[in-house]
């Protein structure tokens, strides 16, 4: 996932923090030892919204690729995960992204997450130049299929994707110099029954 999949991740969050503390009923801000924030969490009447620098792989469901480590941050202060859940009148969605790198070719790692992605079901390739998060159509009730769908943009970029729309994974990964930079992401939509 590039610098500007996760610039999108807070602009959402922050704009969505924006509109529910109209009514907020409490909002909590935890920050870090170099006073930026680390996690925000917003409850209102109308639902709420964490946003946490703190992402886990546990919560993404899948290994971390061996010998791979977790990327810096960028010049620019942007970080590298995110812990998105945000929820109200009755629908809500969770977002952990974690972004990796490897002195392994890109091939390596994806046939190593092909392998992985297979206990969520059918792995789809896309060919892309940028994370393609698969939530254009909505809740399943609100459309015959719930299957993930390869945006027909055409890049360098392989992403593999398994699941359905509403309760995904998502690997993308890129050349980087000799080796690969790697997006592990989790997306899961909820209705008024479920849980995130």
């Amino acid at each position: 996932m590039n610098r500007n999949n996760f610039a999108a991740f807070g602009t959402v969050a922050a704009g969505l923090v924006a509109l529910l503390l109209l009514p907020a009923c409490s909002v909590n801000v935890k920050k870090e030892g170099n006073g930026q924030d680390k996690q925000v969490d917003v409850k209102t009447l109308f639902g709420g919204v964490h946003v946490s620098k703190q992402a886990d792989i546990s919560d993404i469901g899948l290994a971390v690729y061996p010998g791979a480590h977790l990327k810096e941050k960028d010049s620019d202060g942007s970080d590298k995960s995110a812990n998105v859940n945000i929820s109200g009148f009755g629908y809500g969605i969770k977002v952990v992204a974690l972004e990796y790198e490897s002195d392994d070719a890109p091939d390596k790692v994806l046939s190593f997450y092909k392998d992985q992605l297979r206990k969520y079901g059918h792995v789809l390739e896309c060919h892309t130049s940028h994370l393609n998060l698969d939530m254009k159509k909505g809740h399943r009730a609100m459309h015959d299929s719930n299957e993930l769908t390869c945006d027909g943009e055409h890049g360098s970029n392989v992403e593999l994707k398994a699941g359905r729309e509403d309760d995904q994974h998502i690997v993308e990964v890129e050349p980087e110099g000799k080796g690969s930079s790697f997006s592990l992401v989790f997306v899961r939509l909820h209705g008024k029954d479920a849980d995130i």
